[in-house]
């Protein structure tokens, strides 16, 4: 599985995370950064990325079309890059079978 970073989480999570989520990327990488939800949305469907994301934004896109892609929203608030990645393995197998689920739109991850 591919995970697509936004711009409201670090970069440093792509390397952090790669033994678990090889391929995954940030949108910096695709010139992304400044795009628009709806931009990333698509980049991530055609190119097989599930989006990892902070924004509620995309939280109103997955209900609104469906997958692909799928997103992952993060209710970590000012969380660290560490702890976001902590939250990351703790899910992986949650994750994972996100992945795969066909009907799975959106997954919701706290660090409640």
């Amino acid at each position: 599985m591919k995970l697509l970073f936004d711009q409201n989480l670090s970069r440093r999570l792509v390397a952090l995370v790669d033994s678990v989520f090889p391929g995954s990327r940030h949108v910096i990488d695709y010139g992304l950064e400044a795009a628009t939800d709806r931009e990333i949305w698509d980049h991530a469907a055609t190119h097989g990325y599930v989006i990892v994301s902070k924004d509620s934004d995309f939280r109103q896109l997955a209900f609104l079309h469906g997958p692909p892609p799928k997103a992952i929203w993060l209710q970590a608030g000012n969380a660290s890059t560490r702890a976001i990645l902590e939250l990351l393995l703790r899910y992986r197998g949650l994750i994972q079978e996100f992945e795969v689920d066909a009907e799975g739109a959106l997954l919701v991850l706290s660090l409640d």
